[in-house]
């Protein structure tokens, strides 16, 4: 609008203009220390003159500045990475975790392991070939025997104990990725309403942002916006959230409703308003390390034991039937090993110290031969250090992988805060430069105001 009137609304254009901008950057400050907080910008855009009616023509020069928007200050592809990165993390960090934990309850190189105990079981069979009619040292060679299947079946053991928590933590991570992706989809619907009916929707897509990045640190998920806004969510490529809607994670195979397995693979399906869909391969984040752990990593580990116990019932059992005891009847079976079971049914099968066949002739009480043979016998023992080593060698690398990829998500966080985080400096000179330009439009109000003043009370007066 032209004119010296046009002239007070454009001034009071700048009046709320900068009074939003003062309001935007003190609610910046105030939310500095939030978490997931993206800090906004007010993005102003200029008012052009009134058009003119037709074959009329104007001499106005803008109508002063209205809000265009109130932007969050957020780069989708660097949301994008920073969602991938910490997904990464989170499934190297369950996985490392709970090597680590096992490995612990390993307990190699110690005196109290396996391995030691394997060592003390060995040292007595040389002891008794040297004493083979001494009821000291068979009572020894039962003694360390029955340590040594107690050592096996305790690791055994604790691997197991280890799979069942992990099988209730699968169940635990699928509960709240439904509860994510449910909020989601609430989101997507509260947030399209508000841009539709221009109402500001920065606080629940700060939510929204927040709830996908859980996604992916959960599952891996992955997240496409749509072009009105909305967001939706994937798992290992299937639609979990599409728009308003959303799909509930459920485990198919591997793990029953009271947390114990059922003997086959943990897979996962998708149930969704759109149809049941079962998911091929393991999702990501957490749920896949979880996932990793229970299909291949402690199988296999609690496999290798039951490969060196029935090793060492075999071997010890083969040669034990080759000698004779104190009676100079033939040896029987020394440990009880059912292949079904594993090592956690590894027992000594005799409890008489005279039953142990040292000698290797009949009548032979004297004799340790048979004592010394199976005191050389020790292919459980490479087994068992191949297995513990190889063991070791994986909870390394995947030390090392976990630093690196920390290292990696915590340069995008950085990143992010640089982009999105509070700056108090900038605030400051933000709502400086508000009140500065708040000032001024004030100032141009009160010269129009005297202006006019001028125009409507003093014009056309004639001194006396």
């Amino acid at each position: 609008m032209a004119g010296s009137f046009g002239s007070i609304g454009t001034a009071l254009s700048a009046l709320r203009y900068q009074q939003v901008a003062l309001d935007v950057a003190g609610n910046n400050i105030a939310n500095a220390t939030t978490e997931g907080y993206a800090r906004r910008r007010v993005v102003g855009e200029s008012l052009g003159p009134v058009t003119p009616a037709m074959w009329s023509r104007t001499d106005g020069h803008g109508s002063g500045v209205g809000v265009g928007e109130v932007r969050r200050m957020v780069d989708p592809l660097l949301d994008t990475r920073v969602r991938r990165e910490h997904a990464s993390l989170s499934y190297l960090q369950t996985t490392q975790t709970v090597l680590a934990r096992v490995e612990e309850g390993i307990g190699e190189p110690g005196d109290a392991g396996v391995y030691a105990a394997m060592l003390n079981f060995r040292s007595s069979w040389q002891d008794l070939s040297l004493n083979p009619n001494g009821d000291a040292a068979r009572q020894q060679v039962l003694g360390s025997a029955a340590t040594l299947a107690q050592a096996l079946r305790l690791q055994t053991s604790n691997v197991a104990n280890e799979e069942g928590d992990q099988r209730v933590h699968a169940q635990t991570v699928v509960r709240q990725v439904n509860d994510a992706a449910a909020a989601v989809a609430r989101l997507n619907q509260t947030i399209l309403v508000n841009d539709q009916n221009g109402l500001d929707s920065g606080v629940l897509k700060d939510e929204r942002d927040q709830m996908v990045l859980k996604l992916a640190e959960l599952s891996g998920a992955t997240t496409v916006v749509q072009s009105d806004g909305q967001y939706d969510v994937s798992i290992s490529g299937y639609a979990l959230v599409d728009g308003n809607r959303a799909g509930a994670l459920a485990v198919s195979t591997g793990i029953t409703a009271t947390g114990a397995a059922d003997g086959l693979p943990v897979t996962f399906r998708i149930d969704a308003p759109w149809g049941s869909t079962a998911i091929v391969g393991n999702p990501g984040g957490e749920l896949g390390g979880v996932t990793e752990l229970l299909t291949t990593t402690l199988p296999g580990y609690r496999a290798g034991l039951d490969a060196v116990a029935a090793d060492l019932a075999s071997s010890f059992n083969s040669q034990h039937a080759a000698g004779f005891d104190r009676s100079g009847a033939a040896g029987g079976a020394f440990f009880s090993y059912n292949p079904a079971v594993g090592a956690a049914s590894l027992t000594v099968a005799i409890t008489d110290p005279a039953l142990v066949a040292a000698s290797s002739v009949n009548g032979g009480a004297r004799d340790g031969n048979n004592a010394d043979a199976l005191s050389d016998i020790g292919g459980h023992l490479d087994s068992y250090q191949r297995l513990v080593n190889g063991f070791g060698s994986t909870v390394a690398a995947l030390g090392r992988q976990t630093a690196n990829q920390r290292a990696l998500a915590g340069s995008l966080d950085s990143s992010w805060e640089q982009q999105a985080g509070v700056n108090l400096d900038e605030e400051t000179v933000n709502m400086v430069q508000a009140q500065r330009a708040y000032e001024a439009a004030a100032r141009l109000m009160t010269t129009i105001d005297q202006v006019l003043d001028t125009l409507i009370n003093r014009t056309g007066l004639v001194g006396r």
